[in-house]
Formats: C-alpha cells, sequence, structure tokens
C-alpha cells in the first residue's frame, strides 16, 4: 500500500492520509459500522469511551481476519454532535499512533442512530497482501 499526501494541497488535519493506493490482488475487509458496544451488550458513557470500544471491535475484525491496524486503509467515523468530537479524536490517535502510515479518514457529524444513547459509529476497510 502506498500513502497519499501531496504537497499540493493542505497537510492532513492529524495522523492521516489524504489517499491510500492499494496494488492489485490485496486481500480486502471492510467492516460494518462498529458501536460502542461491548460482547454483553455493555455500552460505556461518553464519545471517548464509545469510540474506544468500537476501536476494540475493529481490533477483534481484523484479528479474526488475520490482519493488524498496519493493514487499514481508511476510516470513516461518525458522531452524532460537534460536542463529540473531541472524545472521539482522543480514541482514534490513541488507535493510530503507533502506526508510521496512517489510513485515509473521514469523520461526519449525523443526526442519530438507532437508539439516541449511541454517540459514535466507525467503520473500516482493510487491505493485506
Amino acid at each position: 500500500m502506498r500513502r497519499i499526501t501531496p504537497d499540493a494541497i493542505r497537510p492532513p488535519f492529524a495522523h492521516y492520509a489524504h489517499g491510500v493506493e492499494v496494488r492489485a490482488g490485496a486481500r480486502m475487509l471492510f467492516s460494518s459500522g462498529q458501536l460502542g458496544l461491548a460482547p454483553d451488550d455493555a455500552l460505556p458513557g461518553g464519545a471517548e469511551a464509545q469510540a474506544a470500544r468500537c476501536f476494540a471491535n475493529l481490533d477483534a475484525i481484523l484479528s479474526e481476519a488475520g490482519m493488524t491496524r498496519a493493514d487499514v486503509v481508511r476510516l470513516n467515523a461518525f458522531v452524532t454532535d460537534r460536542a463529540h468530537m473531541a472524545g472521539y479524536m482522543a480514541a482514534r490517535d490513541a488507535w493510530v499512533a503507533a502506526l508510521a502510515e496512517p489510513p485515509a479518514s473521514t469523520l461526519m457529524i449525523v443526526s442519530g442512530f438507532t437508539r439516541p444513547e449511541f454517540l459514535v459509529e466507525i467503520e473500516m476497510v482493510a487491505a493485506a497482501e
């Protein structure tokens, strides 16, 4: 994979790439959106804790596929309010901190999810040789 962050456009706001090129023949993994639910249906309070649980769920999906965070090429995240952006970003920054090559990333504010207590949802795309 090749991360693409052209000098001709503004650098990313955080630890992400503007684009990621995946070579032909790579195994691709697409996750469904993950909510902050634990296996026992426990839902932590606050956006940062829910985002951390979302990322833990993504780690489990990666592991099951024989992949790691380094294979993630794109993250799409959704929060229900601008007030939740800081909590999400703290969890996201912790999750990608050790990655030398960050994924492409998008964060959107949405009006809500299926239950009002859900504050964050995250989906990913990963690719491995």
